[in-house]
């Protein structure tokens, strides 16, 4: 019987990567030219993080994590919590007031497998620590926004405000009482988040439920002065910036350390996994984990099965031209050894080659070399080492020349 990966847990494949690599690349390009410096982090913490950042009466913590129970460990659920870890224990708001920081890695959470959400999944993680601007908030989505136009991939941004410590509690207490007159009639995960989380109860996705918390007070209108100043200079940002927008009052986040900007950016493109992007701001998290007082932060993390869902759909597989500068053909034992030496001596000068060990005939190495999609293929047989010369076929045009076996010849015909 084959052994098959387990349920959630994905492949990915040669021909997939490459797509992989063109989303991180062009992540990491845009993230650099907002002055974003990388971080890795370990997929192992300590289970108490994730119980205090992200809240111990949260579906995550409740249900979903991956903990090695008799270790007290957890396979990483969500990176900010990591990323607040580490910038606190390395004293990273001692180098530099501000930090802009991101990571991109796998991130595990034990729920019923779904389009674009895996069991591991992959995330990009973006954080920007130590301002509570609301011109970093809209500068920071901005940022998101170019990156999905750059990706081409067509998002709408839809923003919301969670209020605070000190607007927050008389906002719960309405809606609590706006919930009981419905708690009947709403799913059972809404029941037991009404007395936990009430406000997850305007996040769920079923329709009954989004039926009945259609005409729910809105947190915008419960705002302290503070928060609604915040607010006004976050959407400001955004039109000066020319990002579009659209106001969410329904919008809340999954975990308990959000407070005032939150934000999403959806597409219609995948059915009801509408979310690509999703973050907010967290002022307060990083005291509660024993860093410095006050400390502000606000950040977004987008799921990478996600965006590769939307640009195959939308076929973009690329056409780029093959890796594969040269592939060698060695005919016959001398021709063979003078290959395996030469493609190595190719390799160090930062070529890309490969060549056919099993002795195979010429015929089934140029079958070979098509499938690769390689560029050149030099051919060297018995006359062609009697020549010191070899024939380089051009794979796009089929022209062909003799060119010198050596290296630094060879280099240099299949850079023209």
């Amino acid at each position: 019987m084959k052994i098959q990966a387990l349920k959630g847990f994905k492949d990915i494949l040669p021909g997939e990567v490459e797509l992989w690599k063109y989303v991180e690349d062009t992540a990491r390009d845009v993230f650099q030219r907002f002055n974003f410096s990388e971080i890795r982090l370990p997929i192992l913490e300590k289970t108490e993080l994730f119980a205090r950042s992200i809240g111990e009466a949260t579906d995550i913590v409740e249900k979903e994590m991956y903990t090695f129970v008799d270790k007290q460990v957890t396979m990483r659920p969500e990176a900010t919590a990591s990323l607040l870890r580490a910038y606190i224990e390395h004293g990273l708001y001692v180098q530099k007031p501000v930090q802009r920081l991101f990571t991109i890695g796998p991130m595990f959470r034990h729920e019923r497998p779904q389009k674009g959400r895996l069991r591991q999944f992959h995330q990009m993680d973006i954080e920007i620590l130590g301002s509570g601007n609301p011109l970093v908030d809209a500068e920071l989505m901005a940022m998101a926004a170019m990156l999905f136009s750059e990706l081409g991939i067509s998002v709408s941004l839809e923003l919301n405000s969670l209020g605070c410590p000190q607007c927050r509690p008389a906002y719960r207490v309405q809606l609590l009482s706006f919930i009981k007159d419905r708690l009947d009639a709403l799913c059972e995960d809404c029941k037991r988040r009404s007395s936990t989380n009430p406000m997850r109860v305007l996040d769920c996705k079923k329709s009954n439920c989004r039926e009945q918390v259609e005409q729910a007070p809105s947190i915008l209108e419960h705002l302290c002065d503070d928060c609604k100043t915040h607010f006004t200079g976050v959407q400001s940002g955004l039109q000066q910036l020319n990002v579009d927008y659209s106001l969410n009052k329904f919008m809340v986040r999954g975990l308990d350390y959000y407070c005032r900007t939150t934000f999403e950016f959806t597409t219609t493109d995948l059915g009801s996994q509408s979310a690509v992007c999703a973050g907010g701001r967290y002022d307060g998290l990083i005291e509660k984990l024993g860093g410095p007082k006050k400390g502000p932060g606000i950040g977004f993390a987008i799921g990478i099965e996600r965006l590769v869902l939307l640009l195959l759909q939308q076929e973009k597989v690329f056409a780029e031209g093959s890796d594969l500068d040269l592939f060698v053909i060695g005919l016959g034992e001398k021709g063979e050894q003078l290959s395996y030496g030469l493609v190595h001596e190719m390799r160090k000068q930062r070529r890309s080659v490969a060549m056919d060990h099993e002795g195979r005939s010429l015929k089934s190495q140029m079958k070979q070399a098509n499938k690769a999609d390689a560029k050149y293929v030099l051919i060297i047989g018995d006359n062609e080492i009697e020549r010191g010369k070899g024939v380089l076929k051009n794979m796009v045009t089929q022209q062909q020349q003799d060119v010198k076996l050596e290296s630094s010849a060879l280099v240099e015909a299949v850079s023209s």
